[in-house]
This record gives structure tokens, sequence and C-alpha cells, in this order.
């Protein structure tokens, strides 16, 4: 999942983080429970785990990039469990987490398919009644502008409902807003 060096700079700033702790993660969980084990799908650099950490007794990430799973643990180690994976094939057993959180990266998940896979993966390693969360980027000329040489593949915030549903997911919500859209579903009890 190939980021340019603009993006890579962007996401691994001070002022990223900042965004995520103070707009992207409250917006996209506003008025969630995430339970006491929370799990991250792709964690990238690490931005939002200060602001998870605050809302979870324990925070797992799957991180597909080997260098940035390494970041991690050495980041933040003793405050969440690292995992070198692909959202889409989790090495994780079913049912062990209460919520499952992904910011920002679908759009860098390749293909529809593989999306699918991941919302899928999301509702194998939740509990019941467990929640799927988060948001990612509306495609637009700024948006494909800072992605130019990335894998690049937004979710239209329209079809995402339908195919969170198709999956198996309940209680779906789909929420814009100027730049970004959030989702929230519940795996069935």
């Amino acid at each position: 999942m190939a980021m340019n060096i603009f993006h890579r700079l962007l996401c691994r700033s001070s002022m990223w983080e900042r965004t995520s702790a103070t707009r992207i993660v409250p917006w996209a969980l506003s008025g969630l429970d995430l339970g006491a084990e929370a799990l991250e799908i792709g964690p990238g650099y690490g931005a939002n785990v200060p602001a998870l950490r605050d809302r979870a007794t324990t925070l797992t990430g799957v991180e597909i990039d080997p260098v940035l799973a390494a970041r991690l643990r050495a980041r933040y180690g003793g405050s969440m469990t690292v995992i070198d994976g692909d959202g889409t094939d989790m090495p994780l057993p079913p049912g062990n987490f209460d919520s499952v959180v992904c910011f920002t990266m679908l759009h860098h998940v390749p293909t529809a398919g593989l999306q699918d896979a991941l919302f899928a993966e999301a509702l194998r390693v939740l509990r019941p009644g467990g929640v799927f969360a988060g948001s990612d980027g509306l495609d637009g000329r700024l948006f494909r502008l800072i992605h130019l040489g990335d894998t690049c593949l937004p979710v239209p915030p329209e079809t995402a409902a339908a195919r969170l549903c198709r999956i198996g997911f309940t209680d779906v919500e789909i929420d814009t807003g100027a730049s970004s859209f959030r989702f929230r579903a519940r795996k069935p009890d």
C-alpha cells in the first residue's frame, strides 16, 4: 500500500497527531463506548494511538507494514500490542474484541473486494454486540493531489452502509462531514 513522500511526512507529523486527537478520533467515535478490548486496523505511524489509549483498557493494532509495526512497538509497546498482519486476513481468533476501529486508511486498501474482506475480518474478530467504527476521507481534487502516486481507492460513503450490511453488520450509520465520513456498525448479538 504505497504512500508518496509528502503523505508519509504528513502522517508522521505532530500536526497530524494533534488533528487526529482533537478532530478525527473524537468525531468518529463521538458517543461510542469501545469497551475493554479495542483493535485498530492499520495504525500506521500511530497518530490515533494516544486518543485511543484513553478509550479502552487494552489496545491492539494490526499493521501491514513491518517497518511501521516496529516503529509502533518502539513508541507504544508498553501501552499497546502490535501485530504484524493484513487487515484483510488477520492472524487473530474470532470474537476477541469489543471494538474494531480504523481511521483514514480504508482508501489505501487497493480494491473494493479487499475493502470488503477487511470489513468481514472486523466482523469476525468482534464479540457479539461489538462495534466497528472509524472514518475515511472523501474523494475530491485535494484528496487526490495528496495521494498522487499512492494506492488510493476511496470508499464512497453512499455505498458504505449497504456494503457493511451485506457483510453482516447491523445498526449501520454513515455520517458525512466536510472532508471525511464516519461509520459505525454492530456485530449482531
